[in-house]
């Protein structure tokens, strides 16, 4: 289904669920490249870019919303046309855009003006939109990190371990979908995509800034994981050695202790087998040896 908002001269069409007639009447009537509709059509998300044409843009965009399901960050692909007095967003886009055309058909209804009136005025601000959703789960991720740095002395360590390895896998997926999409948003400031208004070079730079900052905070996040992952992973190690020392030492104090009761335990004549004290004389032996082998250990600081 085809849904379009007029705002002057400028037309915003959202298709939501393409249906092959509605890519064929595009088609027919936008006169839009084959490959395009091909992407379209795919039912896996393509590689992101911007193919440049002489009557229209054709882009593809990555961009991460949380499901709170399972709490990892997913890939939500935003496929636009736009030409000198269109916009077409495609398919099942982020819920970002779906949200802002929902507004734009709220405000179109009630009779009221809209603040655009270029298509690149138009992709400004939903581009605009869609950096700021971003920059809010970004943050998010920044909560989770501060959550860890706070449970890091925590002795329940399987919490923190799952967060850890949460946190690492929505970094990994933003590294990977943000890195090839950098050299596409350079390309809206340095003139290379001219679009159709004049004087939109100072938008497409502050574009450029929100891509560059949540760039630098998904890198700042991997780093302060990582550090904390190591001293995660330190303090755990320091914990096992600490459990192992007081093992080791209940087994050192318990090894004299097992020699002296099997020794007596032998079917063989001892001294003092047959005094009637040997039961105290035994257990009084061992006591002193516990009380030594502690004093010892305590000593040379090894407990």
């Amino acid at each position: 289904m085809i849904e379009t908002i007029k705002i002057g001269t400028l037309r915003w069409h959202h298709v939501l669920n393409p249906s092959d007639e509605n890519l064929e009447y595009l088609q027919e009537n936008f006169h839009f490249h084959p490959l395009d509709i091909e992407d379209c059509k795919s039912e896996y998300n393509q590689r992101p870019k911007v193919d440049i044409y002489d009557d229209y843009y054709f882009m593809i965009l990555h961009f991460p919303y949380y499901d709170r399901k399972n709490r990892f960050l997913r890939t939500r692909e935003v496929k636009i046309f736009w030409g000198e007095d269109y916009v077409i967003t495609i398919g099942k886009s982020h819920w970002v855009v779906a949200e802002m055309f929902k507004e734009g058909k709220e405000q179109e209804d009630r009779g009221e003006e809209f603040e655009v009136g270029t298509s690149d005025a138009l992709l400004y601000n939903i581009l605009e939109r869609l950096m700021k959703s971003t920059q809010k789960i970004i943050k998010k991720i920044g909560d989770d990190v501060d959550s860890v740095n706070q449970d890091l002395f925590d002795i329940k360590a399987e919490h923190t371990i799952e967060s850890i390895s949460v946190i690492r896998k929505n970094i990994i997926l933003l590294n990977t979908m943000f890195k090839p999409q950098l050299p596409l948003f350079s390309k809206f400031e340095s003139g290379q995509i001219e679009g159709y208004a004049d004087n939109m070079e100072d938008y497409w730079g502050n574009i450029l800034d929100y891509y560059k900052q949540m760039w630098d905070m998904t890198e700042d996040y991997a780093e302060l994981i990582e550090g904390l992952s190591q001293t995660f992973d330190s303090l755990q190690a320091n914990r096992t050695n600490e459990i192992i020392k007081i093992l080791t030492l209940i087994s050192s104090i318990l090894l004299p202790l097992t020699f002296l009761t099997g020794l007596y335990g032998m079917n063989v004549n001892l001294p003092l087998q047959d005094d009637p004290r040997s039961f105290w004389i035994v257990i009084g032996a061992m006591l002193i040896i516990v009380v030594f082998m502690y004093t010892l250990f305590k000593r040379k600081k090894w407990m």
